[in-house]
C-alpha cells in the first residue's frame, strides 16, 4: 500500500490544482540576453538532503534567471538543478527534465526517481531534476511562522469547521505576503515563469531542445512550455493533466463526481470483503457506514491515536486514499479504524491510518501547503482566475453539493484556499493553450482527481498529441509500478518507445486493465 506523502495530503489542504487560464494578452519569451544563456554552471556534489542523488552520483548547480522575464537585467533568482550524465555516449539523445506535480513539489530527484520505469531509455538522457523557483533549494520563498491552529473543540458544525479554514486561508495569505521581501517576489511565482526556467535550463546546458515528463500539475506545466516554446519543445510526455479552459475553483469542483464515484468502487469492493472489515454486505451498507461516520464527526470529531479529527481532515484523507483501486485494503482498513474510534472502542491505529496520522503532524505538510498557494494564487488568484473572494460562495456552493455529493461535495466546493485573500496581483495572466505540438498524453479514465474530461479537452487543444488511456482507477499511469501500484505495461512501452525513438503512435491508445492495448 502506497502511504500518501505529506506533500500530497497538502494538496487537498492546499487547493490541488493550478490550470492554465485563458490569457488575454500573448506570453513574452525570455531574450537572448537573459543570463542564463551567458553563464558558466558550477558542478558539484548536490546539497547533503539529496541523498539519493549523492548515492547515484549525481551533481548539482545553480542556473541564475531572472525574476522577471520582462526585465532580464534586473534581479536575478536561482534555480536548482540536478544532473546524472547519459552513460550510452554514442546514442545520448539530449536532456530529460521532469516535474512530480503539486503545485509546490520540488523535483532535484525526480527525473532520478523515473530510471527504474525508464529502463535503457535513461542511458540515452542526462536526467536534469529541478527545484521550481521559490520550492526547495531555488531562492525559497518562505512565510512567517503561524501559530499552531487550536485542536477541535468537543463539539463542532459543519459551520465551525468552515469558519475554521476560512480564518486558516486567511492567515496563510497574511503571513506569505507580510514576510520579508515576499512582496517583490510574489507576482513572479507562476506557471508561466517556472516554464521559462526550464528553457533557461535548457540554453545554460548548451542544449537545443529538452525532453519533458510531467504529471497532474506537472502535465500543465508541460502544456504551457510546449505553447511558450515549441520550437524547443522535444519529446514531451504529459501524464494527468487539466482542462486548460477551466479555472482553477471550476477544476477543484469538478472532482466532485468522480470521487464519488470511485467511492462506489470502493465501497462495493468492502462489500464483497465484510467478512475481514466488517463495513457492510453492500456497497450501500458500506456507503452509510462512511456517511454516519462524517455525520457523527461533524458534531463530534473522532478522537483517535491522540488526534481530534473533525469532517474535513476525514475527508481529505478519505480522498487521498479512493484515488487508486490498490489502496482499497487500505482504505477499509482506516474506515474500520476510525468506525470504531467513532463508537467509542479503544482503537490502535493500523499502519495505514497511524502514517497519515503523523503526517498530518509533519512540518512538511505546512511547507507544502505553502508551495502550493504560490502557484495557485500567482497563476490567477484573482476574480478572474476563478477563486471567489466571497467566503459565502464556497460555504453556498458546499451546502449546494451535499445532495449528490455527500461525501466529497463539501471539500471540494468548501475547502477555501489563500488566494480568495490573495493581495498580490500576477504579472500577466494565464497561457491560452492551443499548438501542434507533438504531445504523448497518458490519462486513467476513471481518474477521481483530475477527470478524464479535462484530459479529452486539453487533446482538443494540443492538435499534435497522442492519448494513451488507462482505463483503470489512478492519478497518475506511468512507471506505476515505482510507487508499488499495478504497472500498465502498455502505457509504460508507449512513453518509452517515444522517449526512444521520437515516433508519436499512429492513432489513439486504451491500455486495458490488464495492461494490454486494445
Amino acid at each position: 500500500m502506497r502511504v500518501p506523502s505529506a506533500a500530497t495530503i497538502s494538496l487537498g489542504l492546499a487547493g490541488l490544482l493550478t490550470a492554465a487560464v485563458p490569457a488575454t494578452a500573448a506570453p513574452r519569451q525570455p531574450t537572448d540576453g537573459a543570463p542564463a544563456h551567458h553563464q558558466r554552471l558550477v558542478w558539484g556534489p548536490c546539497s547533503k538532503a539529496q541523498t539519493e542523488l549523492n548515492a547515484a552520483g549525481a551533481e548539482c548547480a545553480k542556473v541564475t534567471v531572472p525574476l522577471d522575464y520582462s526585465d532580464p537585467g534586473g534581479r536575478t533568482i536561482q534555480v536548482a538543478i540536478s544532473r546524472i550524465k547519459a552513460t550510452s555516449t554514442a546514442g545520448r539523445r539530449g536532456i530529460l527534465l521532469s516535474n512530480p506535480g503539486g503545485p509546490g513539489g520540488t523535483g532535484l530527484a525526480n527525473t532520478l526517481a523515473l530510471r527504474p520505469a525508464l529502463k535503457e531509455v535513461a542511458d540515452t538522457y542526462d536526467l536534469i531534476g529541478f527545484d521550481p523557483r521559490f520550492l526547495g533549494e531555488s531562492t525559497p520563498i518562505r512565510c512567517a511562522p503561524g501559530h499552531p491552529s487550536p485542536p477541535p473543540g468537543p463539539v463542532t458544525s459543519p459551520r465551525e469547521d468552515f469558519e475554521e479554514t476560512v480564518r486558516s486561508a486567511r492567515d496563510t495569505a497574511r503571513r506569505c505576503q507580510e514576510y520579508g521581501d515576499n512582496a517583490e517576489l510574489l507576482p513572479h511565482a507562476s506557471t508561466r515563469n517556472v516554464a521559462r526556467d526550464m528553457d533557461a535550463i535548457r540554453a545554460a546546458l548548451g542544449e537545443s531542445g529538452l525532453s519533458y515528463y510531467g504529471v497532474s500539475y506537472g502535465a500543465d506545466l508541460g502544456a504551457v512550455y510546449t505553447q511558450l516554446f515549441p520550437r524547443r519543445a522535444d519529446r514531451v510526455v504529459i501524464d494527468s493533466s487539466t482542462d486548460p479552459a477551466a479555472t482553477q475553483y471550476e477544476l477543484f469542483q469538478r472532482a466532485g463526481d468522480p470521487l464519488e464515484a470511485g467511492l462506489d468502487e470502493w465501497a462495493g469492493w468492502a462489500a464483497r470483503h465484510n467478512d475481514r472489515y466488517r463495513l457492510g454486505s453492500t456497497g450501500s451498507q458500506v456507503r452509510a457506514t462512511v456517511q454516519e461516520l462524517l455525520d457523527h464527526a461533524e458534531r463530534r470529531p473522532v478522537a483517535v491515536g491522540g488526534q481530534h479529527l473533525n469532517a474535513p481532515v476525514l475527508r481529505l484523507l478519505l480522498r487521498q486514499l479512493v484515488q487508486h483501486q490498490e489502496n482499497d485494503a487500505a482504505l477499509a482498513s482506516v474506515v474500520r479504524d476510525l468506525a470504531d474510534a467513532d463508537a467509542g472502542k479503544p482503537v490502535e491505529p493500523g499502519p495505514e491510518l497511524a502514517a497519515m496520522l503523523q503526517l498530518l503532524n509533519s512540518p512538511d505538510l505546512e511547507d507544502s501547503m505553502v508551495g502550493g498557494a504560490l502557484f495557485m494564487c500567482g497563476d490567477g488568484g484573482w476574480p478572474a482566475g476563478g477563486w471567489p473572494k466571497n467566503p459565502e460562495t464556497y460555504w453556498h456552493n458546499s451546502v449546494r453539493s451535499r445532495a449528490t455529493q455527500p461525501v466529497f461535495g463539501p471539500v471540494v466546493n468548501g475547502m477555501i484556499a489563500p488566494c480568495a485573500f490573495w493581495k498580490t496581483e500576477p504579472r500577466e495572466p494565464g497561457t491560452s493553450i492551443h499548438n501542434n505540438v507533438p504531445v504523448l498524453m497518458l490519462q486513467a479514465r476513471r481518474d477521481n482527481n483530475v477527470p478524464y474530461d479535462g484530459a479529452l479537452a486539453l487533446h482538443r487543444r494540443l492538435t499534435g498529441s497522442r492519448l494513451v488511456t488507462a482505463d483503470i482507477r489512478s492519478h497518475g499511469v506511468y512507471g506505476r509500478g515505482i510507487d508499488g501500484h499495478q504497472p500498465v505495461p502498455c502505457a509504460d512501452q508507449a512513453v518509452n518507445d517515444y522517449l526512444r525513438g521520437g515516433t508519436l503512435p499512429a492513432d489513439d491508445i486504451t491500455c486495458a486493465p490488464t495492461g494490454a492495448a486494445r
